[in-house]
């Protein structure tokens, strides 16, 4: 995606091809010992058994700049963590493994839904939240980095990439977001950004009329991408959905916290492939189906916030432009697949555009529906507030458990 074009309201940071990768580390390397970096890694137990993990954990040895690693660990029993750890040992930097089925982690957990605190669904976005909290703990980081575990196409200079702008002390960003063309084996991929995003926010601008928060959100190039760095400072004040609208959430906040000049997108990789979420039509409670709804939920939580009025009017007057220009950009996105050798499923995709218009009226009705809905997690801040010793207790149940379960 070699250009050099600058549009919206934040700053893009292509890939031009003209800087090499040892030359990006030993810069990082001389940021490290005054501007120390770590990288979450949210993690299923099954993602350590596909192709894609044994890669990446090779690719992250390389790395020389990493103050930590945190790896937090979803869906997994005593037997899968005692794994799970001997599996991360080949990682070369200091690392722990947060096993968030513990019985130590869940007590934690009862503990904050004693004090009305705790996250109220399952998911990725508790684990980013819980894995945050241990960071903040260790009162030692300046930059912190997320990416996914399902990476195919994974390299270490995606990190290098992502991480570089915001630990940069020159640079102004307290915030990167990754991007990348979603193209892999011959195909166009990334349905739910280009079918339901992109037309969402057309739709949402010619509904309700220009918003600057549209504007924002249309700056992203890949606004659903599960790549972003960001300063440490910024975490205790962080508010972010438990669901699927973590990566909408997360920009969001950046919106309501940070001017724009001190968020920017960049470009870490030439393609990008990862499992694919099914369609799921028939299950409202997973896949794409599950995810489309929780993303339209967190623009309309957002939009509501800044004085947006939605009626079920407003909601079937989307959904029928959504539409429209949902059609219209899979035109566009047929012609430019052909133009490239690529394929593109028109019956599949117009099928993904009827599902996602429906999710659209759902989101609307389950927000109509529940006015007194508390939609993030609370901030680190406040948990602090609530109970001043609950981090220093996360950190000693992570050690605990790391030392039980050899």
């Amino acid at each position: 995606m070699v250009d050099f074009h600058q549009n919206g309201n934040i700053a893009t940071l292509h890939n031009l091809r003209t800087r090499a990768l040892d030359d990006m580390t030993y810069e990082l390397e001389t940021f490290a010992p005054t501007r120390k970096m770590s990288l979450i890694l949210p993690c299923l137990y099954s993602e350590l058994e596909t192709e894609a993990m044994p890669n990446i954990l090779a690719e992250l040895a390389k790395v020389t700049y990493l103050h930590r690693i945190i790896i937090g660990l979803d869906r997994a029993d005593e037997a899968q963590f005692r794994h799970a750890r001997k599996f991360f040992k080949g990682l070369n930097q200091n690392h722990i493994v947060i096993w968030n089925n513990s019985p130590r982690m869940l007590a934690l957990e009862e503990r904050l839904k004693n004090l009305g605190l705790a996250p109220t669904e399952q998911g990725k976005g508790k684990n980013v939240w819980t894995s945050m909290g241990y960071l903040i703990g260790c009162e030692d980081t300046s930059v912190m980095a997320i990416h996914d575990c399902d990476i195919l196409t994974y390299t270490n200079e995606m990190l290098a990439r992502l991480i570089y702008p915001v630990a940069n002390p020159t640079f102004p960003y307290q915030v990167a977001k990754g991007y990348y063309a979603r193209v892999g084996n011959d195909k166009l991929n990334g349905r739910v950004s280009r079918l339901l995003v992109s037309p969402l926010l057309i739709a949402l601008k010619r509904v309700i009329g220009d918003r600057d928060y549209l504007d924002y959100l249309r700056s992203f190039r890949y606004p659903l991408s599960g790549e972003f760095a960001m300063r440490a400072n910024i975490l205790p004040d962080l508010r972010i959905p438990s669901d699927w609208g973590l990566e909408i959430g997360v920009l969001s906040e950046a919106w309501r916290n940070l001017a724009p000049k001190a968020v920017c997108q960049v470009e870490i990789a030439d393609s990008y492939d990862h499992k694919h979420q099914q369609l799921s039509p028939e299950d409202a409670n997973t896949g794409l189906n599950r995810m489309s709804v929780d993303i339209c939920k967190a623009i309309f939580r957002k939009l509501a916030a800044d004085g947006t009025v939605f009626t079920n009017n407003v909601f079937r007057t989307l959904k029928a432009t959504y539409y429209r220009n949902a059609l219209d950009l899979l035109e566009a996105y047929y012609t430019d697949a052909q133009m490239n050798g690529l394929t593109v499923d028109r019956h599949s995709e117009e099928a993904s555009i009827e599902l996602f218009a429906d999710s659209i009226m759902r989101a609307g009705q389950t927000f109509l529906e529940n006015p007194h809905e508390t939609p993030f997690i609370p901030t680190w801040n406040r948990v602090h507030a609530a109970d001043p010793k609950f981090l220093r207790d996360m950190h000693a149940a992570a050690a605990a458990d790391a030392a039980e379960y050899q």
